[in-house]
């Protein structure tokens, strides 16, 4: 496959995560679009090293699984903190930083 397709499809993952980041009010909702985000540059950093037939970007993409990984466990340990506080995962009705 051409390294075009594996743009496109990086493109059409990475603008899928920023509609569902922007258009989502659910805390869950918004988390996997910044993972499907995540695994978007993922998708085109390898392409990008196959393209030129080094492994910096294959490097690169481990860098990115281990942050999202961390990412996604420090994530749902808030998620799960400010569920519990407030019981619910509309992000419009979470306000902690009151007067």
């Amino acid at each position: 496959m051409p390294l075009v397709a594996y743009i496109g499809l990086s493109a059409i993952l990475f603008v899928i995560g920023v509609m569902g980041v922007l258009l989502k009010r659910n805390a869950l909702t918004i988390f996997m679009s910044i993972e499907l985000m995540l695994n978007a540059v993922n998708v085109a950093l390898a392409a990008f090293a196959r393209h030129h037939g080094g492994l910096d970007g294959q490097i690169f993409v481990f860098f990115v699984m281990t942050v999202a990984a961390a990412e996604a466990a420090v994530g749902l340990a808030i998620f799960i903190a400010i569920f519990r506080l407030k019981k619910t995962t509309d992000v419009t009705e979470i306000n902690l930083m009151r007067w």
